[in-house]
């Protein structure tokens, strides 16, 4: 190798060295569900204004990770973070609809303390609507970053930039693909393995509609595939285990794979 390709790696190395990395901006946004949700950490506060300078002090932080990683041209940063905290109790209220519908909506759950501190579908989506307010504020990179991560930890992959109502609840969750432009209802379900993806993964679209609209109370069982931008499905309706749709299914509709199963014994 010649001396221009060991040129161009220190090149890189000098302009991302005083980058955070991806595990310190995880632990940044773990700092800020936890402030809301201390069942998941060991923080103990004397006042009501300890939570307040705890607040105060997550904004500091993301002022300088932002500015780190150069996240935003053209923009004011501390606009954005002010922005961005400003959603708080928003996402607080939302969060608590997601711990309603599965504790509510699993029987295996003995308490919402339960939820908070264990299940990694609340854990996929604590993350998930954080990184898709920054979203909706057009902070690049820190959305994909924060997503990504709780993906590593959880086996669950929910691009931020997808539109999700309240009381999400996902169930058991390895292998749950939510694809970038898709659009979940209220009250919508979610079991291990189901793909709301796109037909197609031309470049070309990728600023097109390609991922599902699924509208409120439905429930998609294990292993199910949705794909394409106009595939619709409608409220109230039930998605079997491992169906392959591509098309629309009305409101109120049931549909499963039909599979024939036989089992002989040996004196047959």
């Amino acid at each position: 190798m010649d001396q221009d390709f060991y040129q161009q790696i220190f090149n890189k190395q000098l302009k991302i060295e005083a980058v955070p990395s991806n595990e310190e901006i995880a632990a940044w946004a773990l700092e800020v569900i936890r402030l809301m949700f201390p069942e998941q950490s060991k923080s103990e506060f004397a006042s009501v204004k300890d939570v307040e300078n705890k607040f105060k002090l997550l904004e500091r932080e993301l002022n300088l990770i932002m500015d780190a990683t150069k996240a935003c041209h053209n923009c004011n940063i501390s606009v954005q973070v002010s922005q961005f905290f400003k959603t708080i109790p928003e996402l607080y209220r939302l969060l608590n609809t997601d711990i309603q519908a599965i504790f509510m909506g699993d029987p295996a759950a003995r308490s919402e303390f339960e939820v908070i501190k264990t299940y990694p579908g609340f854990y996929a989506i604590s993350f998930y609507r954080l990184a898709h307010e920054l979203y909706l504020l057009d902070v690049p990179l820190l959305p994909r970053i924060l997503t990504e991560y709780a993906h590593s930890k959880t086996g669950i992959d929910i691009h931020p930039a997808a539109q999700i109502g309240n009381h999400f609840y996902i169930d058991h969750g390895t292998g749950i693909v939510i694809g970038e432009t898709c659009n979940i209802g209220n009250y919508v379900k979610l079991y291990q393995g189901v793909t709301l993806g796109a037909l197609s993964v031309a470049k070309a679209l990728a600023y097109k509609k390609r991922h599902p609209t699924v509208e409120d109370r439905v429930v998609i069982y294990s292993g199910a595939t949705i794909l394409g931008g106009e595939t619709i499905i409608g409220h109230d309706s039930i998605i079997g285990g491992n169906v392959w749709l591509t098309h629309s299914v009305d409101p109120d509709s049931k549909v499963y794979h039909s599979a024939s199963i036989t089992v002989s014994s040996k004196l047959d």
